[in-house]
């Protein structure tokens, strides 16, 4: 959660925010540095506020938003050397932790599982752009493939999300389990890494990817699902925030890449930003959960939605920039 804040407020900033996102986010990434790492280079799992270590565990999903945001930091000037450093240090550890058969195992009752794996290919991606004489470059590569190969069905096009060790689909209903959120957010990732690497086989998974995800769009509510089954029927109709934005940034990517079908992705974007706008409220903050029947569960929304938040504007004014349709659209998102 640190790290995410840390990302948000250093991409902020670069994008105009006239805060002291600066300050904020060097301090911010110093404190966590003294709290949370680890002498091997990793960073815990969680801390007291008054920086006791309550859970030394160095999960995967954490190490890779760490990363996303020291690549954020180095991006803005934050201390970039440091921020470097800091990053070769974790990677000298997580390389280590290397499985045979490929990938990473996660901290938790999940050990094997793509979701993780999608943050780290992010934070890959990103430091790819600020230290290209890194591993990311690599590292990134890695994950696509394994992404292609193992955690894509064959056959259905649909990313799964959790698996047994030797990255088959694991037992029972979580081996079955697709997260139409993820097939967008992967989707996303996937087709800008494809662009980098020129990979035509990369991008139509991934539209056959957001294609999965939009099965799991409900048009009663005009808001993607949390959760389907491997056949893709409807098993969590609650949808909540983070799909939402996901799906507007993969429709918005793929109408920039497929003029062809640009008409039909730029409906499915305006249609996911209008799904989003269910969730905010005019004072800047958001709901999290929508239910079934069109309620909100009352209850405080996580601070982690504002790293997909952001991400969806930042997207959104991505694509205003290059497609004449969108002159102007940042703003309802802004």
């Amino acid at each position: 959660m640190q790290a995410r804040q840390a990302y948000v407020l250093a991409h902020a900033g670069a994008a105009g925010w006239r805060g002291p996102w600066r300050e904020v986010v060097r301090r911010s990434l110093a404190r966590f540095a003294e709290t949370n790492a680890r002498p091997d280079g990793l960073y815990v799992t969680l801390t007291a506020a008054d920086g006791r270590v309550l859970d030394d565990t160095a999960a995967l999903y954490d190490q890779a938003f760490v990363l996303f945001a020291l690549a954020a930091a180095a991006r803005s000037g934050i201390e970039a050397d440091a921020a470097r450093a800091r990053a070769h240090a974790l990677w000298a550890t997580l390389a280590t932790r290397r499985l045979p058969q490929g990938g990473w195992r996660e901290a938790g009752t999940y050990p094997y599982q793509s979701n993780a794996h999608m943050h780290l290919f992010e934070a890959a991606l990103a430091w790819s752009a600020v230290d290209p004489a890194g591993p990311w470059n690599a590292l990134a590569d890695e994950i696509a493939e394994l992404c292609l190969t193992r955690f894509i069905d064959r056959d259905g096009g649909f990313l799964r999300e959790f698996f047994s060790a030797d990255w088959s689909p694991a037992e029972g209903p979580d081996g079955r389990l697709v997260e139409p959120g993820h097939q967008f957010e992967w989707a996303w990732r996937l087709t800008r890494w494809a662009v980098l690497r020129g990979r035509t086989d990369a991008e139509a998974a991934a539209r056959r990817l957001f294609q999965v995800g939009a099965r799991g769009v409900d048009a009663a509510r005009g808001v993607a699902v949390d959760a389907l089954d491997d056949q893709l029927a409807v098993t969590s109709a609650r949808a909540r925030l983070w799909p939402q934005t996901e799906r507007l940034k993969a429709a918005l990517l793929l109408a920039e890449r497929n003029p062809d079908d640009r008409a039909a992705y730029l409906a499915e974007a305006a249609a996911a930003l209008a799904g989003l706008e269910l969730y905010l409220r005019p004072n800047g903050t958001w709901r999290d959960k929508l239910n079934p029947d069109g309620s909100f569960v009352d209850e405080p929304a996580p601070a982690s939605s504002f790293y997909h938040i952001f991400a969806g504007w930042e997207q959104l004014a991505a694509a205003a920039a290059v497609l004449p349709e969108l002159a102007g659209a940042d703003a309802a998102l802004a």
